[in-house]
This record gives structure tokens, sequence and C-alpha cells, in this order.
């Protein structure tokens, strides 16, 4: 999947939005980084504050992620401002991919893509965008019949194969959203839990794609099935032999 390293200025129709914050204390970790699941609550963050300056932004405020690719490209640190642009890439009637690029004040890049679905708020399934909400989305992109293509598509390794381990991660109050879903982000916490092992994969730009399959939820037994070979690192999400989500981390 490619993502643009830079704004799509020469397209003066392209409907930006811009926001911004300082990069806080509970999103970094020892290193001062910006960590992945703090960039995950960015995304979250600026999708809701985007749906605030939209024509009909308050009847479209669910949301589910398929898919979020994290390009890392220059650490962001702590202290630094955030300034977040988000714009569409692509759509269909249901769903669409946004680009956030988050930019630190000190240099830090960090460039994504999210594959989001919107839900009926009544109905609980993918619906139809409004036609006053899909037509910056229709104006700004070439590419209207968006599908869904998985990338991560290799099976959870077995026990006992080369390179796998297993990590418990309990599951605690908080990481529950409104849906009963465990949030996006603790996803990119339990990832940070693995790469804590690998702190090579993270010492220069690294790309992470995580793809959601069906949710984990509350009192589930989630378990983070790992295998490392070569440059890249895979992890399933698992319950018992059930794969909620796959994760993979590769150098850039």
């Amino acid at each position: 999947m490619a993502i643009p390293s830079v704004l799509p200025e020469s397209r003066a129709n392209v409907p930006v939005f811009e926001t911004g914050w300082p990069v806080r204390l509970g999103d970094t970790g020892c290193d001062q980084h910006l960590r992945l699941d703090g960039v995950a609550r960015y995304l979250q963050d600026v999708g809701y504050d985007h749906l605030g300056v939209l024509d009909d932004g308050d009847i479209h405020r669910l949301w589910v992620v398929r898919r979020t690719v994290i390009d890392a490209l220059k650490p962001i640190e702590f202290g630094e401002w955030a300034t977040l642009r988000r714009w569409p890439s692509a759509t269909s009637t249901r769903w669409c991919t946004m680009r956030v690029q988050i930019c630190g004040s000190g240099g830090g890049l960090v460039e994504t893509e999210a594959f989001l679905i919107h839900f009926g708020s009544e109905t609980g399934v993918p619906t139809r965008m409004s036609d006053r909400f899909l037509a910056p989305m229709l104006d700004c992109t070439t590419e209207h019949r968006l599908r869904w293509k998985a990338e991560l598509t290799d099976p959870m390794p077995q026990a006992g194969e080369p390179g796998m381990r297993i990590h418990p991660f309990p599951l605690r109050v908080t990481d529950i959203d409104l849906l009963d879903h465990v949030n996006n982000a603790v996803y990119l916490t339990a990832l940070e839990e693995v790469l804590a092992d690998h702190a090579e994969l993270k010492s220069g730009p690294h790309r992470v794609v995580i793809e959601y399959g069906k949710p984990v939820r509350s009192g589930e037994d989630l378990r983070l099935v790992s295998r490392c070979g070569g440059s890249s690192l895979d992890v399933w999400f698992a319950v018992g032999a059930d794969v909620r989500a796959v994760a993979r981390v590769t150098p850039r």
C-alpha cells in the first residue's frame, strides 16, 4: 500500500482538515517517543474533530476501523506540538480510506491511512453515507468503488513452530468501548508489549499494518501469538484458536 509522504497540495480541491495539540506524557514511552497506541488515539480524536466541521457529521458518528497503516518515519517526541492533517483518499458509499499526517514541531513525522466502515447508529450494520457527507469525498478522490482486500493473510502459527511465542494479554474494564469492543488503541498497546523484545524494528523508520477482523469483547481471554522472521514481526490477536486481528511490523 502506497502512502504519500506529502500532502496532495497540487490538488486544490482536496479538503484537508487540520488541528493539533501537544504531545503529552501519557502517549509517550521512556524514550520520550510517541507510542503506537498514542498514534491510534490521535487518529480517533482527529476523526471525531473532523466530523464536527462536515455536513451531516453529526449523523455519521459510528465507524469501525478495518485496517490501519502507520508509517513511523521520524520519532515525534514528548513536548513537541503535533499538527494533524486529515483528508480522504478513496471511497465507496459505505466505507472510505482516510489519510492522516502527524507532524511534530521538532521534525517528527508519521504518515497513516485507515480503512473505515460507516455503521448506522440504529441498525448497527454498514450503512450508506448521506449525499451531503459523501459529496466532498467524491469531488476530491478518483477511486469511488473502493473494495476491501486483506493484506495480512498468513495463518496463525501453531505451538512448536520456529520463532513462535505466546503472550497473555489480560483485558481491563477500561479497554472496552461503547460498542463492547476492545478499543482500537488497545491493540496497539498490546503490540507495543511484543515490540519491547524487538527494539531493532523500532530503531529506524518502520511500518505497522494492523487489520481487524472480529471484535474482542469484554471477558474474553486474549492471547498474542507472535512470530519474528527475517526483518518482520507478525502478531495474531487470538481468543482460543479464533484470530480476531493481525499486525505486521517491518522496516521502511
